[in-house]
């Protein structure tokens, strides 16, 4: 397929996102089905079976196939959507045929945009709710007949066509759109130019621009991998040219655009898919995010500037860095404060979030416009738009087809009840000690999340984990985000960094010690989870002094860790330095009223009297 048609069909799908996003959504399953069958057969363009191969020929029959069974399968769903959602329709030889081919088809798709991961779990999933009789013990099931299978998967609101098909047919799609029209129409170089004046005359400014940087990509984007790869081409030559050490460059991109998931208000988009299993509102989810993503960027900040220090690195020249009155211009900050503003005004009008992205791509678009009048040419404005709505369109498809895979997987854990196995599992072995089963749990959303984007790592921990936290008592919402957070932070994780691989190769340099160097970034991250649990404040539960307690606790660790890890000389003896943090961030965890205000008071007292000591002893030596 010509670019140009390409580009034309990813136009049509964001087209498809904006009209549904205006005027609401088509019923359920023929929102999915249209929305699927378009991201499905784009998806063959974009990434085209044998391409620059001599059989390239033979993969483009493939493709047609492939998209001609995908189309045929989303007309059946339009075409009975009443006898499917009013009846039991048993599955026929043909239902079994167009549900194989939209399957192999989704997974293929898959397979192409990021890797073999995530559709060989999906067929793992099939394969264990057909042959579960076969298997022995606790782990085994009776099984099930393909004809079910079928019916579950292809013929009803629970398989491909379930929640999370309809969260990326709908919110998800159409903040995608949000996203890629506020970048293309100026955002994204205000965002840079920003970045670059707030942290660039500081000390480790090279890396504190990466960091606000992917920081504001990282909270419209859905990816930690398509964030390093897109900031990180300007961020890391910036900061190899001023003298840092190819692996923490790299790091220092991976870490920021990893925080960027965990931040809100779109979350990677698994904030609303987590509103919509957990049948909370979506600010709900917003707000409880905000305090543990706060924290992560500072403790970012703070081990950069320390590790800068120690490294004596270089400033970024004032005469690179763009003028206030440049990154101030009513030009570029009406579109922003528009979008966001019409967004947060649909938001908390009560509108579905859908709708709330239509207020705000509309209050932009209508911003840029008034702004660009004898600025840009009409036709330079239009580009700019198209430019937008093409690139979202390209940006759903690794979204709606990994979120449909998800769902058939979802779908099985729920049929085979291997998630309530595992769950059982999970508690037989840790007892009633919460402790253990968060440490179990964080440890295999690790492992599971490896290799995986955002949305669907969450999907996938939340299905199978999230509830052996909540038999042990966990509140819910903190259960997910718990699970949210270590699945998230896998991408920075060795050994299948993938957000780290991306950055090394940027970097040109080996992505092991850049790994290294990401966890000692991101170490914080690891511990907030936790912190979840121990502090009900930190998701602005328990009331105002829960809340005040928690962070606290949380400032506290912002400073110590980053101290601890970046060997922030205090007393000057390393052996006491390392002593006396260990014993701050212990009593920052102990969750109890007051230890946050001795853990503060006590790492105050050795700042302040570590560096009076420091300046004693130099002072003693000359």
């Amino acid at each position: 397929m010509s670019g140009r048609l390409r580009d034309g069909f990813a136009l049509l799908v964001g087209i498809f996102v904006f009209y549904t996003a205006a005027t609401g959504p088509f019923e359920s399953l023929i929102q999915r089905a249209v929305f699927l069958a378009l991201v499905t057969c784009l998806g063959l363009s974009l990434f085209p079976l044998g391409q620059g191969t001599p059989w390239r020929k033979a993969g483009l029959v493939i493709d047609l196939v492939l998209a001609a069974v995908t189309v045929t399968a989303c007309s059946y769903i339009v075409v009975n959507y009443d006898e499917i959602m009013t009846t039991l329709p048993w599955a026929t030889r043909l239902d079994m045929v167009l549900t194989l081919g939209l399957v192999v088809t989704v997974l293929e798709v898959g397979r192409r945009a990021v890797g073999l991961i995530f559709p060989v779990l999906v067929i793992a999933g099939l394969m264990y709710a057909l042959l579960g009789k076969y298997i022995p013990g606790s782990m085994g099931h009776r099984g099930f007949d393909l004809e079910f299978v079928t019916e579950t998967i292809f013929l009803g609101d629970l398989g491909i066509w379930g929640m999370l098909t309809g969260v990326a047919a709908t919110v998800i799609a159409a903040f995608v759109l949000f996203g890629a029209l506020l970048l293309h129409t100026g955002g994204g170089q205000s965002f840079m130019d920003l970045a670059m004046r707030l942290g660039g005359r500081q000390r480790g400014g090279a890396a504190k621009i990466a960091i606000i940087s992917s920081g504001l990509f990282g909270m419209i984007s859905g990816s930690a991998v398509a964030n390093v790869a897109t900031t990180g081409n300007f961020t890391i030559p910036m900061m190899r040219r001023l003298g840092y050490p190819a692996p923490l460059a790299a790091a220092v991109e991976a870490v920021a655009s990893t925080g960027g998931q965990i931040a809100p208000p779109i979350m990677g988009a698994a904030a609303f898919v987590m509103a919509e299993i957990l049948g909370i509102a979506y600010v709900d989810v917003m707000v409880a995010a905000i305090i543990p993503a706060v924290l992560f960027y500072l403790s970012v900040f703070v081990t950069v500037h320390i590790v800068a220090t120690r490294r004596n690195l270089s400033l970024v020249p004032e005469d690179e860095l763009p003028a206030w009155s440049e990154i101030l211009a009513l030009r570029k900050v009406l579109p922003i404060v528009a979008a966001l503003g019409c967004l947060a005004i649909g938001i908390f009008m009560g509108r579905s979030v859908a709708t709330s992205a239509f207020y705000g791509m509309a209050g932009l678009l209508v911003a840029f416009i008034a702004t660009s009048v004898g600025r840009l040419s009409m036709r330079e404005m239009c580009v700019r738009v198209l430019d937008g709505v093409t690139d979202a369109g390209k940006g759903m498809v690794i979204i709606g087809v990994l979120l449909a895979g998800a769902q058939i997987l979802v779908s099985m854990i729920n049929m085979t009840g291997i998630g309530v196995t595992l769950s059982s599992m999970i508690v037989a072995i840790a007892g009633d000690s919460t402790v253990l089963v968060a440490v179990i749990v964080g440890l295999v959303c690790l492992i599971m999340g490896m290799g995986l984007p955002t949305t669907a790592a969450y999907v996938l921990v939340a299905a199978v984990l999230a509830p052996a936290m909540t038999a042990v008592g966990i509140d819910p919402l903190t259960a997910h985000l718990f699970v949210f957070y270590f699945a998230t932070i896998s991408v920075i994780t060795p050994p299948v960094c993938v957000a780290v691989f991306v950055g090394a190769g940027i970097a040109q340099t080996n992505w092991l010690p850049a790994a290294f160097e990401a966890v000692r970034l991101g170490a914080l991250t690891y511990v907030v989870p936790f912190m979840l649990l121990l502090y009900p404040g930190m998701i602005g539960s328990g009331g105002t002094l829960a809340v005040i307690n928690a962070v606290l606790s949380g400032l506290v660790l912002v400073v110590a860790i980053p101290a601890l890890l970046g060997g922030q000389p205090l007393w000057g003896r390393l052996w006491v330095d390392r002593g006396l943090l260990l014993i701050v961030i212990a009593i920052a965890l102990w969750p109890a009223m007051l230890t946050p205000l001795i853990a503060a008071g006590l790492l105050g007292a050795c700042l302040f009297f570590g560096r009076s000591a420091r300046r004693a002893m130099q002072e003693v030596g000359q």
